[in-house]
């Protein structure tokens, strides 16, 4: 069911939802949280569409918050308020209200949505696309206990996630750290398979992959090795290879599906390490709501000390004249020398020293 509000108010939309629940048969409230999601027109139906199927797991209030931009002067200094209502079939598990904001409100974009949370219930903000450089600062970013962003989503991931880093504050977190839950599993699986000490690191994925980046700091900060951060074609991340003293571990996926793990004295296998979908990523996100201390400590560790393209390197010295290959000189037509160059050019250190007969 839909219900389409112009030029409306959050007391209308409330007074819709009450109406939309009545009609469908179910006048009580079953959902679990409020998730808010901040984004434009552009990205505004896979945002919803991925929120929709995961709140086939966690039933939910769902707030999309579109900021319209004002294309005149005019159209700026005038505030408004359009809403979409959607409940039962249409909304997934729980309930969808589409906010779309014009003019001034949009700056005020908090206003509009505290009187529609839920009651008693937590908060989780999502930014698919743009995301402030501190969501906990951000006016709907303060109305909640979680806070998702997406550093896949932006034009330099690698300055994204220093941004991340500077500006965290408990309850931050990235779809790009929920991307490779299943890595992170496989490779502690791995080493606890063996007893055996890490001895270097190497992560290989796409150049422009936070994730990659997220990994590689992980395990740097877990081990307490060196990581090389190395390049490859994608899809994403492709391979984890770790040097360890009973000989070497590695975790390859080249087709972004089927990954083989390698552990030295013990058979291939074969491991399922497909790419998620959103919707599964925000369904993982939202199993829980509490603080990702272990996403801090790696966000924390800096892409700057890996060792790799992503880390920053020093302008290297000009190289020096490289010499003459020697199929070049091969090339180059052969000449005699005569007995004195041939005496000229023999070496000193290399010849024996000639004394000369005293004059009598």
């Amino acid at each position: 069911m839909k219900i389409d509000l112009t030029d409306t108010t959050a007391s209308k939309v409330n007074k819709a939802l009450v109406q939309g629940r009545r009609a469908i048969g179910t006048p009580a409230v079953g959902m679990v949280l409020t998730l808010v999601i901040v984004t434009d027109e552009e990205n505004a139906y896979d945002a919803l569409k991925a929120a929709n199927d995961a709140s086939l797991e966690h039933p939910s209030r769902t707030l999309v918050v579109v900021k319209r931009v004002s294309r005149s002067p005019r159209d700026r200094t005038t505030s408004r308020l359009d809403a979409e209502v959607r409940v039962g079939a249409d909304a997934g598990s729980g309930e969808t209200v589409v906010l779309r904001l014009y003019g001034e409100v949009v700056d005020h974009a908090d206003s509009v949505v505290l009187p529609l949370l839920l009651p008693d219930a937590p908060v989780v903000v999502w930014w698919p696309v743009n995301a402030p450089n501190d969501p906990a600062k951000d006016p709907l970013g303060a109305l909640a206990q979680r806070r998702v962003t997406d550093t896949y989503a932006a034009e330099q991931p690698v300055r994204e996630l220093a941004a991340r880093a500077d500006a965290y504050t408990p309850g931050d977190t990235d779809l790009s750290w929920t991307r490779i839950t299943p890595w992170r599993s496989m490779l502690a699986a791995a080493l606890d398979q063996v007893t055996c000490q890490v001895d270097a690191v190497e992560v290989e994925g796409e150049e422009f992959n936070p994730s990659c980046e997220l990994l590689a700091m992980w395990l740097a900060d877990r081990l307490d090795v060196p990581v090389k951060r190395s390049l490859s074609s994608g899809p994403g991340l492709t391979a984890v290879r770790m040097r360890t003293s009973t000989g070497p571990i590695t975790l390859d996926r080249a087709d972004g599906s089927l990954a083989t793990l390698s552990i030295q004295g013990q058979p291939d296998r074969a491991v399922a390490l497909k790419r998620r979908d959103t919707a599964e990523l925000m369904a993982e996100e939202l199993r829980r709501l509490d603080p990702d201390d272990t996403y801090a400590s790696a966000l924390r560790y800096g892409v700057e000390r890996l060792v790799g393209p992503s880390a920053p390197v020093a302008p290297a010295p000009a190289p020096a004249p490289a010499p003459a290959p020697a199929s070049a000189l091969a090339l180059e037509p052969a000449r005699r020398e005569t007995p004195a160059e041939s005496s000229d050019r023999a070496t000193p250190a290399l010849m024996p020293p000639v004394k000369k007969a005293a004059a009598k």
